[in-house]
């Protein structure tokens, strides 16, 4: 078997504050558990969730600390294999709480630029909004995502049981901006959840997805249209959204022939994702070359970049386990 941590790797769907190293998180003035190594439900429900990332965002004051647990992503990604990423930030609320619109996202993105010239990938930016949280505000997020280069796009997270209708104008906008549109649906809500974000929110990529098997039309659609799904794991066995690894959809979200891409939602790290897909569901190193393709394609990465990359996992694939 072939060292997974050298398998060149796009990571798609990773939030910043949920990376956050526990070390730092202490020296900032909190006290944040490991992370387990294990897949385990972590959470009694995705409010408990939202309230402990809460938690520890609040402790993010000063263009340091943002410019900190930027640099420190990057370092950690550089150690899983991951070549490219696309990491989602929470700029516009961070803005307000601190009173500086935009000194978080500019902290973010210096610490970010810092990073890639020490560890040696490649990064851009994808900027969320919470469901739950006003529209004025997610214009405010559509600003800065068309003021600074190395944000590329945009999208909504949290609770599906707040609809995408109501910032319907600012994903019209978005499009027409060229931003590209991301968003969580089909996680904790089913076909419909899905079915919005598509036709509403303009996605070209699904944040987790996995409920579109519920709907098998929507699969067919989904499969012919060629929207990746961004499918975190061991993140929906944190989040008791799955009862167990092996009880995963992931099997059959491959079966049903749909791009699937494997991400960690940062409640993991990147290597051990695919660590554990070989250990629980038998996938050989030709199939876990075959994700980390899909995560290549499905980016928004340039050509040639992305050429480089899938040149790398060929490499990785053609060398002697």
């Amino acid at each position: 078997m072939r060292d997974v941590r050298a398998l060149p790797k796009a990571h798609l769907h990773v939030h910043l504050e949920s990376t956050v190293r526990p070390e730092t998180v202490r020296e900032l003035g909190g006290g944040a558990p490991e992370r387990a190594p294990e897949p385990r439900q972590a959470f009694a429900s995705f409010r408990e969730f939202a309230d402990e990332r809460a938690r520890v965002r609040s402790l993010l004051r000063t263009a340091e600390h943002f410019r900190r647990i930027a640099v420190e992503f990057c370092e950690d990604e550089a150690a899983q294999g991951t070549r490219y990423v696309e990491v989602t930030f929470t700029a516009a609320s961070h803005g307000e709480r601190v009173g500086e619109p935009e000194m978080p996202l500019e902290a973010v993105l210096d610490g970010l630029a810092e990073g890639e010239a020490r560890f040696g990938i490649e990064c851009r930016v994808l900027l969320d909004h919470s469901r739950r949280r006003p529209v004025d505000r997610l214009w405010r997020t559509y600003k800065l995502a068309c003021r600074y280069d190395r944000v590329i796009g945009m999208g909504l997270a949290g609770d599906e049981a707040h609809p995408l209708a109501p910032f319907a104008e600012v994903f019209d906008a978005a499009r027409d901006a060229g931003l590209r549109l991301v968003h969580h649906a089909g996680e904790a809500a089913g076909a419909a959840s899905v079915r919005e974000a598509l036709d509403v929110g303009h996605a070209e990529r699904l944040g987790h997805g996995i409920r579109v098997l519920d709907d098998p039309a929507l699969v067919a659609e989904v499969r012919e249209r060629g929207i990746p799904l961004e499918v975190c794991p061991t993140s929906n066995v944190l989040l008791g959204l799955v009862p167990s690894l092996p009880e995963h959809p992931l099997p059959r979200l491959r079966e049903a022939g749909l791009a699937v891409t494997i991400n960690t939602d940062g409640e993991t790290v990147l290597a051990d994702e695919y660590t554990r897909l070989r250990e629980v569901f038998g996938l050989g190193d030709g199939e876990l070359a075959e994700l980390a393709l899909a995560s290549i394609d499905a980016s928004f990465a340039g050509d040639a970049l992305k050429e480089r990359l899938r040149a790398g996992v060929r490499a990785w694939l053609a060398s002697s386990p």
